[in-house]
């Protein structure tokens, strides 16, 4: 489904009313759901003639809609027995219809990659192969790339090699799923934690508590001291400096990488910068931002990382002073 499509949908959706658009949900797959209910969020105003375009377009395409058989699986069991006999049709039924019944695999696919290699992580390679390939091929990606090495490989070549699966097999396959996701609901993780909580944490115990927080952080593991640090003062935290904190900021840093780093900064830390600077040097940097092409985000990343660890030494010098206590000012 194209933009326009989506859109169309997401008016329809919405011209429908709560009731009769969660009945529509029901029948849509995970992706589906989750592209129009992101369309649906960002539309706030409809215009009268888009609405109605949208329901004369729908009311044409429903007309040319008939329902030929109310119940498919039915008929077609019922016209294979009468066309070969009991025993010739089950032999086929059971192959026809084997993808239409398959709800434990299915509800993989509502949740998130982590947690379906999680779940299949203890599993045969034979197992997780014949689950993934009922998969859309994105998700299966992320599912694979969060096993081990050794695991993703086995689980690679079975799929490879995998030549069908048999209805019975898959039935079989489809109510242990069920079961596994009885209790699947424990590995939903909800996102908290993390290095950032903790870098937000710290910025609010301030002066030596911080300083013992960290330095015992960093005996166990420097790395993770590290990165805890480097989430304690993002960039968008330079708006909190005072004017003498980007002034002793902007002594340190070259021009050139100033502009890439401020590639990527917020309208208000940039007006902060140029209000900190000469009116020459500031024309300048606002002329170097204009005339500068696209910059890679890794390039502009880079840049901030290496401001930020200026702003770290210049605190540890005492020319910028980080208030304690959580306050949202640096003086």
């Amino acid at each position: 489904m194209d933009d326009q499509g989506l859109e169309n949908a997401a008016i329809l959706l919405m011209s429908l009313g709560e009731e009769e658009a969660s009945e529509v949900f029901k029948h849509l797959s995970p992706k589906e759901v989750q592209r129009l209910g992101e369309t649906i969020a960002k539309l706030k105003v409809v215009s009268k003639d888009k609405l109605e375009g949208v329901l004369d377009k729908f009311a044409d395409m429903a007309s040319q809609q008939h329902m030929l058989v109310a119940d498919t699986d039915e008929y077609v069991k019922s016209v294979l027995k009468k066309a070969l006999g009991d025993d010739k049709a089950n032999l086929l039924i059971d192959r026809i219809l084997q993808g239409s019944d398959i709800t434990g695999i299915e509800s993989l696919k509502w949740m998130d990659a982590g947690s379906v290699a999680e779940l299949l992580r203890n599993e045969h390679p034979q197992i997780v192969a014949a689950i993934l390939v009922h998969l859309d091929f994105d998700q299966s990606s992320a599912i694979i790339k969060a096993f081990s090495e050794r695991q993703r490989n086995e689980v690679m070549v079975r799929i490879a090699t995998l030549d069908g699966i048999q209805p019975s097999a898959l039935k079989d396959l489809n109510e242990v799923m069920s079961k596994v996701l009885a209790g699947g609901d424990k590995l939903k993780k909800a996102s908290l934690g993390g290095v950032k909580t903790a870098a937000e944490i710290i910025n609010l115990l301030g002066g030596s508590v911080e300083t013992a927080v960290l330095d015992f952080i960093r005996e166990a593991d420097n790395d993770l001291a590290q990165r805890i640090m480097d989430n304690m003062f993002t960039f968008d935290d330079l708006n909190k400096l005072d004017d003498k904190g980007i002034q002793a900021l902007l002594k340190e840093v070259q021009s050139e990488s100033l502009v890439i780093a401020l590639k990527g900064a917020t309208p208000e830390l940039r007006e902060k910068v140029f209000r900190n600077m000469s009116t020459r040097a500031a024309e300048t940097l606002r002329e170097d931002l204009e005339s500068r092409g696209p910059v890679r985000v890794s390039e502009v990343e880079a840049e901030q990382k290496e401001m930020l660890k200026t702003v770290r030494r210049l605190v540890d010098e005492g020319q910028i002073v980080i208030a304690s206590g959580g306050a949202d000012e640096f003086v």
